[in-house]
């Protein structure tokens, strides 16, 4: 027998208030639903008419069910929105607080991929597999970083019910080596295992706004950027505002599912230069005045309590006054960029309100805002124009910055198609004002807090109280499934589920001061690490620095075992500013082992497993499984994850050219402006090119006219394992040698995580000054086979 829905008792009198309270209903354990009986036929439809009864399907949601539309910017920072006494301006934000309520103890994991899992199950992210990125995947359970069947979505159980659903921008949670055009499609947005119905947007991590390589359902797409004007979050929102249109005239009946969560502000940083200008001046006063400043608004609002206090700088975190003066104007340039960034997409954001302003639908539809699926990031350490440098461990001094500047035109090139750029990390630590901490810290409030707002003008409260109940993003699969009377499935497509481990938040949502019913909550990202329980919290920096350039030697003696944990009592210190640990040595041991426990019971274990293929052991990070590939010209397009590793590895790449008088163009190419390689053609010349992040450039190229007709041409390409180590490369036409040359540095891991790999062109944004305004710079003549494969590697350099 069915058990009856909790909700009908333990929360009638709450969603009375929000929805109209069901009389008691039998709970649906299982999806689907079974089938509607069909009339039973015979051999006439005259015979069959006797017993014919219409089938009417039955409809399982209230029949005032709303859209829902959940908006997640990205690496945003909790302290920057003018909504809760930041510097940047989000009008989207502001309405959305303004029609409804916000919270200012939420939070989610401390990296994107984790948070989207979590958003979209009610799960731990390990559960889902989750650990670390999808790009730093393993085979401990914990991180496979592959959607498991036991965690179905919100979309998968929405659509069972009856909504439709969609997703749009950033995706992030689909293996890194299945987003080729062949898949496996599975765990793709639309995919079997993942349920929504149409998916516009880009499958990694992060992308550049400007020369985006995008997926539409399971199709990849061919260039978009070609456009006069072209920006993907523009992009993006025009596709959501045609979906959502479509939806509400070709089905009204049923409502809808948005999940819109652009690119922005993660790395790069691009944007058009009037929005970056708006904020021109404004934060010439260095990132420790401007935390300030912050920290006071956010109290004047009352956003903060009076008793929070404003936590240190860490001791290894630059502060303004250790920046020299000749630097100062970059480093505040890179913070007007991504201010310009954020608050453009906050108001892409506001087109889709007033989209459905606009259809009248505003009233009836559940708007949740997640300001930042972690906190700011301090990836970009000590401010950059190729932001991926940290992800692979290649330290860099400012000079080289601002050399690369002056080369390509100067500060106005921030923001542009020729950097990727990303702020310094002191930004981001004044961005998570009051708390310590940035992105990739689970163990700190820095990141892991940010704000949520919640509007549904029809049924909730407008009220500028803020609910400082504890919450976490796995909270909101929960609450929407008790908004609507949805029992979590036990089984979907006949398989059992994990348990939810999220709690419903409808009770806070028209109650500031509803009592707590979120007891506990672990955190854990590469090692750094906390564990909430009623109102206390054990924390561990964990083994990364992430504003530290490079990897510190250190990092490879760490044992979780090693490290020291700090306790805070968050009932009286609002901001986690004040270790206690020594005060409350029994506390904190209790603490500890509840997070061991919890831990190891949501797949955490091992400590630290993110750090597996990221740091430790880069070879095994998610790549093509093949040893040697076989191309035609007619290949290109395809991601990097899926490509063979030219930079990172000993390769060989033989290629059958044709070579004429006027040959000209892209032979291969693989990454971008901002790091990558190519071969290439030009002006009677065969030229490689490898481009370290823009800070280093190798160019080989022959000096001696070059033969026509069909040749064979060779690049032997050799690399150390480990970081940062340096290739040779020798290029050879009929087995004689033409050019060698040295590339002093190379990544470990990869240039980018959402360009590609071409032959005979080079598809989105061009690796090579050279033939950046001809690109994709199409070869023009014939490319016959290319073999690629992995040869030995020489031993490192003593």
């Amino acid at each position: 027998m069915k058990a009856l829905h909790r909700s009908s008792f333990l929360h009638c009198s709450t969603l009375a208030l929000i929805l109209a309270c069901p009389s008691l209903t039998l709970a649906q354990n299982s999806l689907p639903f079974p089938e509607p009986e069909r009339p039973k036929a015979q051999l006439t439809m005259g015979q069959s008419a006797a017993d014919y009864k219409q089938v009417v399907k039955e409809k399982h949601l209230p029949a005032d069910a709303p859209n829902i539309v959940i908006i997640m910017l990205d690496d945003v920072g909790p302290a920057l929105s003018s909504a809760f006494g930041g510097p940047i301006n989000t009008p989207t934000m502001e309405r959305v607080v303004d029609t409804g309520v916000a919270y200012n103890r939420f939070h989610t994991t401390a990296m994107c991929s984790p948070t989207r899992a979590a958003l979209l199950t009610g799960r731990n992210h390990h559960r889902t597999g989750f650990g670390q990125i999808a790009e730093f995947a393993n085979d401990w359970d914990g991180y496979t970083g592959a959607w498991p069947a036991t965690s179905a979505s919100l979309a998968k159980v929405l659509g069972y019910y009856g909504y439709t659903s969609s997703a749009f921008g950033k995706w992030h949670n689909t293996p890194a080596t299945d987003t080729s055009a062949v898949g496996p499609f599975e765990r793709w947005p639309t995919g079997q295992l993942v349920g929504f119905d149409y998916f516009y947007g880009f499958l990694s991590g992060e992308t550049s706004q400007w020369e985006p390589a995008l997926v539409e359902n399971t199709r990849r797409l061919p260039a978009q950027h070609e456009r006069e004007g072209y920006h993907l979050t523009e992009d993006v929102t025009d596709k959501a505002i045609d979906w959502i249109k479509t939806q509400h005239t070709q089905a009204p009946d049923r409502p809808f599912l948005v999940y819109w969560a652009p690119g922005a502000a993660h790395g790069p940083h691009h944007i058009f230069k009037e929005w970056a200008d708006k904020y021109d001046g404004r934060f010439d006063e260095g990132w420790e005045a401007l935390r300030e400043e912050m920290f006071a608004k956010q109290k004047e609002i009352g956003w903060l309590p009076q008793d929070a206090v404003l936590s240190d700088r860490h001791p290894t975190m630059a502060s303004w006054d250790d920046i020299p003066q000749n630097e100062r104007e970059f480093q505040t340039r890179l913070m007007e960029v991504f201010a310009g960034f954020a608050e453009h997409a906050d108001t892409q954001a506001g087109r889709l309100v007033d989209t459905l302003e606009e259809l009248g639908i505003r009233d009836n539809t559940l708007i949740l805002y997640v300001w930042g699926d972690n906190g700011s990031s301090s990836e970009g350490q000590g401010g950059t124009v190729s932001e991926l440098m940290a992800q692979n461990g290649i330290a860099t001094n400012i000079a080289d910055h601002l050399r690369v500047l002056d080369e390509i035109g100067g500060l106005d090139q921030l923001g542009g198609h020729r950097t990727d750029n990303m702020y310094h990390a002191g930004w981001a630590w004044a961005g998570s004002a009051p708390y310590q901490g940035t992105k990739l810290l689970a163990g700190y409030l820095g990141g892991t807090r940010t704000p949520l707002a919640v509007s549904w003008p029809a049924k909730l409260p407008h009220d500028k109280t803020p609910r400082s109940q504890f919450y976490h993003v796995n909270d909101i699969v929960p609450t929407i499934y008790d908004i609507l009377d949805i029992t979590p499935p036990t089984t979907v497509d006949g398989v059992t589920q994990d348990p939810m481990d999220g709690v419903s938040m409808v009770a806070s949502l028209t109650d500031a001061k509803a009592p707590e019913n979120k007891h506990s909550q672990y955190f854990e990202v590469m090692g750094s690490r906390a564990y909430y329980e009623d109102g206390w919290m054990a924390s561990v920096f964990g083994p990364r620095v992430p504003w530290a350039p490079g990897f510190d030697p250190a990092i490879f003696d760490w044992s979780p075992e090693k490290d020291t944990w700090e306790l805070y009592n968050l009932s009286t210190d609002f901001s986690q500013a004040k270790d206690i640990a020594a005060d409350h040595p029994e506390k904190l041991a209790a603490m500890i082992e509840g997070f061991n426990r919890t831990a190891e019971e949501n797949k955490a274990f091992p400590i630290g497993g993110g750090l597996w293929s990221t740091v430790f052991h880069p070879e095994y990070s998610p790549r093509n499984p093949a040893t040697e590939f076989s191309f035609t010209q007619d290949v290109y397009e395809v991601p990097e994850f899926n490509a063979p590793k030219l930079g990172s590895a000993s390769t060989l790449v033989s290629m059958e050219v044709d070579l004429q008088p006027d040959s000209e163009g892209v032979l291969y190419a693989l990454g971008a402006y901002a790091g990558g390689l190519a071969l290439w053609v030009d002006d009677g010349n065969l030229a490689f090119e490898f481009n370290t992040f823009q800070v280093e450039r190798t160019r080989i190229e022959t000096t001696e006219p070059l033969p026509t007709g069909p040749v064979k041409i060779e690049v032997e390409s050799l690399r150390p394992e480990g970081p940062a180590m340096p290739m040779d490369v020798t290029i050879r036409i009929e087995g004689v040698e033409v050019a060698k040359g040295r590339a002093p540095r190379t990544p470990s891991l990869f240039f980018t995580t959402n360009d590609t790999f071409d032959i005979g062109r080079d598809s989105f944004s061009p690796v090579v000054e050279d033939y950046f305004e001809r690109a994709p710079f199409k070869y023009n003549g014939k490319i016959g086979a290319v073999n690629i494969k992995y040869i030995p590697s020489p031993p490192a350099p003593q």
